[in-house]
């Protein structure tokens, strides 16, 4: 999946929270959240209100832990984990399973996000 896919994907599946995510479509989402959020940053310095930041990272929130969600079923464990990043550890494992590939073929969550 690419980087566009991914985004599409994310927005399309804004609120869905079942199914499966694989690494790519993760990591793309990370990234555009990443981008989104700096070029926010940088237009709010440049109009002097720190608005726009907030309006993006509410925008964002609800469709990222969707994908986090579902990244957390590709590796066939529950939504739940993500409770986890309250904690250091917690977000050092969260790291470690979002570059870890995802189960091969259907498990309980669905069918491979991939199928080859």
């Amino acid at each position: 999946m690419g980087f566009v896919e991914a985004i599409q994907s994310g927005f399309n599946n804004y609120a869905t929270f079942s199914g499966r995510a694989a690494r790519s479509e993760y990591w793309y989402w990370t990234l555009f959240n990443l981008i989104v959020s700096i070029v926010a940053g940088i237009v709010d310095i440049v109009i002097g209100l720190d608005l726009l930041q907030a309006i993006v990272g509410l925008a964002l929130l609800l469709p990222s832990l969707a994908v986090a969600a579902r990244r957390l079923h590709d590796l066939d464990r529950t939504a739940w984990w993500l409770l986890i990043a309250l904690t250091l550890i917690g977000c050092i494992l969260l790291l470690i399973w979002d570059c870890i590939k995802g189960t091969p073929g259907p498990n309980r969550f669905g069918p491979d996000p991939l199928p080859l």
